[in-house]
């Protein structure tokens, strides 16, 4: 048989030529694509060359080690290329199937004993070169994951820091601006009350009374919204205190119903409530309970423009219980129920948005909900109106605060 070895290194520009175009062409290979002719066929004629040393007659093992090595550095080049495991081991395969083709008239040179021989002493090569190469890719990935693993601790360390020096100077902000708008309130009730009493007797209402009352109204939603702001990052930052302890449940409703009643005088929609089913008592934190509460009917009332706005509380078996705000208002689209619950999210343009409205108010619910270990959902129609629904636990374990 001709000397496998010197046939190999004879065609080793020619099978590279070959080999470079089938892998270029192999849509499997992902990783070659917009690779240039360098960058795919590097690092393969020293792996050849070697193979084809392992091939002829005087074969050494310190030939073995340098397949070893010329292997070793293909896998890196890959492993540096960002190739995975089975576009290397694809290219090896095309690898092997081209070397046969060249080499087949000299293998029929020999018996057929010989042939077989020589097929398999290619194939052993060029699996070891195959599972070194691979080894080599293995830890070169391994390596670059850890870098990249370690980036990213890092990454999320200074984004968790950031995330809460913005929390803390929201909060210091709102802080800040609450002293200065509490005055500016004061006084402007103070003034109010003054030029009512003044001009009780006149029918006609001065315009420094209308500035004086414009004054107060949006000092009064500013402090609202600063508010919702610090109720929002509090939550964020799990700084809120519960306080669970039987609340009475049917009087709760009534007094948060009833102290929303003035907000309906100007318009045609009716308030009511059904507790007849309600548990009497449930372990809960009153406060935040008439927070949620408070919340939920204001909205209902907000952007109902006629019709009803109805609480309804109940028993759900024998350890749930609920409200559900219903309203006959202007409701929300799909694309909206999915959204309402972001901070500052509102329903329609800039155009829109009624004055008293921050889009934290039900942020503030869902976070507040969450927190008494219950669930919130939505059900409504665009124009049909709009159903939320708090589910609560009868005995709640308080959380740690």
């Amino acid at each position: 048989m001709n000397d496998l070895g010197k046939a190999l290194l004879n065609k080793v520009d020619h099978i590279i030529e070959i080999w470079v175009d089938e892998v270029r062409r192999d849509m499997e290979i992902e990783s070659n694509r917009g690779m240039t002719y360098e960058a795919v066929h590097n690092g393969l004629p020293d792996v050849l060359a070697s193979v084809a040393k392992l091939l002829t007659p005087a074969f050494s093992e310190t030939k073995e080690q340098v397949l070893e090595e010329e292997a070793l550095a293909h896998g890196k080049v890959r492993a540096e290329q960002g190739f995975d495991i089975a576009e290397v081991v694809r290219e090896y395969r095309t690898l092997r199937n081209i070397l046969l083709t060249e080499l087949e008239s000299d293998l029929r040179t020999g018996t057929v004993e010989e042939a077989i021989r020589a097929i398999r002493k290619i194939d052993a090569v060029l699996d070891d070169a195959v599972m070194v190469s691979m080894e080599c890719y293995v830890n070169r990935r391994m390596v670059s994951l850890g870098k990249m693993h370690a980036q990213l601790l890092l990454t999320n360390q200074e984004l968790t820091r950031l995330v809460q020096a913005h929390k803390d100077n929201v909060s210091h902000l709102a802080h800040e601006l609450k002293n200065p708008l509490n005055s500016i309130i004061s006084f402007s009730s103070i003034l109010l009350r003054k030029q009512q009493k003044q001009l009780a007797e006149t029918t006609d209402e001065p315009m420094e009374m209308q500035q004086v009352e414009r004054i107060l109204t949006n000092g009064q939603q500013l402090l609202r919204l600063i508010n919702n702001t610090l109720e929002t990052s509090r939550s964020e930052s799990q700084q809120l205190t519960l306080t669970m302890e039987p609340v009475a449940v049917p009087e709760l409703i009534k007094s948060v119903v009833e102290a929303l009643e003035p907000s309906i005088s100007d318009k045609p929609v009716t308030l009511s409530w059904n507790c007849q089913q309600a548990p009497d008592y449930a372990m809960i934190d009153g406060l935040r309970l008439q927070q949620i509460l408070t919340n939920l009917v204001s909205n209902a009332i907000r952007y109902t423009d006629e019709g009803s706005v109805e609480v309804i509380c109940y028993t759900q078996g024998d350890d749930l219980w609920a409200i559900a705000v219903s309203d006959t208002g202007r409701g929300l689209s799909v694309e909206h129920q999915s959204k309402i619950f972001e901070p500052y999210f509102r329903v329609g343009s800039s155009e829109d948005y009624l004055p008293e409205s921050s889009g934290l108010g039900l942020t503030i619910v869902n976070k507040m909900v969450q927190l008494l270990g219950g669930t919130i959902e939505v059900e409504s129609t665009l124009g049909g109106g709009s159903v939320f629904k708090v589910v609560f636990p009868l005995n709640v374990d308080c959380p740690p605060s």
